[in-house]
């Protein structure tokens, strides 16, 4: 399942009914991507269901088959719209059973604060069998893992802190390096096939057009590979590209995104 290179490869699938009404606003893809990108994990693929047991079985099959980690985002909470778990049991053809260990941890987390451990909150407790959990230093109830899948809370700063406590768990391959260039006023189309032969040119590296407000603004271009000196060598080659085009480059800090 792996890139050519040394990289493994992960998708994640987001789960809920209030993400494609456009009532929930994602934003798990976007963090996760970072957070793999900076292990050596290639995000090859996103996905995005509802609160359909069906379609969560079909689209996770898929994806576990396809890539070495799969994430899923949503659908694990106390509530009956919450059928994530059952999904996963589902695909992976085992029973939901309440984990010994995710109900202790459960009980503790309400007693402390004073609360009682309600049906509803008993339900986060469900795993499909053969699960390990994963530490909710949030909230307390634990996501899981079974094979190569990690289940984790749709709430953004429950699926970060779910992320950073499956660390170990990640096969970290060889990091990716970027470099950035923009030339304002340049249309993409104008530079297409100096794109082309500078690919084509040099190996290991790959690189990505992006029009600046509807090519309205020009053009940035961003040169990625395992190796930083190729990384670079691309990005002066784009950079001399436009100058011949009578356009002056401007390199970019593409981890943050501003002018360096």
């Amino acid at each position: 399942m792996n890139d050519a290179s040394s990289r493994k490869t992960a998708a994640i699938l987001t789960i809920g009914d209030e993400l494609l009404s456009g009532r929930t606003r994602d934003a798990n893809m976007h963090y996760l991507s970072g957070w793999l990108t900076e292990r050596g994990v290639a995000l090859k693929e996103a996905r995005f269901v509802g609160d359909d047991q069906k379609d969560i079985v079909e689209a996770l099959n898929a994806l576990r088959a396809k890539f070495d980690y799969v994430f899923t985002s949503g659908g694990i909470g106390p509530t009956h719209d919450d059928i994530t778990v059952d999904a996963i049991a589902v695909a992976l053809g085992v029973p939901v059973i309440e984990h010994p260990k995710a109900i202790a941890m459960i009980k503790a987390w309400y007693s402390a604060r004073g609360e009682e451990v309600t049906p509803a909150r008993a339900r986060m407790a469900r795993t499909p069998q053969g699960a390990k959990l994963i530490d909710n230093p949030v909230s307390g109830a634990p996501g899981v893992m079974v094979d190569n899948v990690f289940v984790m809370a749709g709430v953004p700063r429950i699926f970060q802190g779910m992320l950073h406590a499956v660390e170990g768990e990640i096969e970290r391959g060889a990091k990716l390096h970027s470099r950035a260039v923009m030339a304002a006023g340049l249309p993409e189309s104008q530079i297409a096939d100096q794109l082309r032969d500078i690919q084509s040119a040099l190996k290991g590296v790959t690189l990505g057009s992006y029009p600046i407000d509807g090519d309205e603004k020009g053009v940035t271009i961003v040169a990625r590979s395992e190796t930083p000196a190729t990384a670079e060598a691309a990005i002066v080659a784009v950079s001399a590209a436009m100058r011949a085009l009578g356009h002056e480059p401007v390199l970019e800090d593409h981890r943050s995104g501003k002018v360096a």
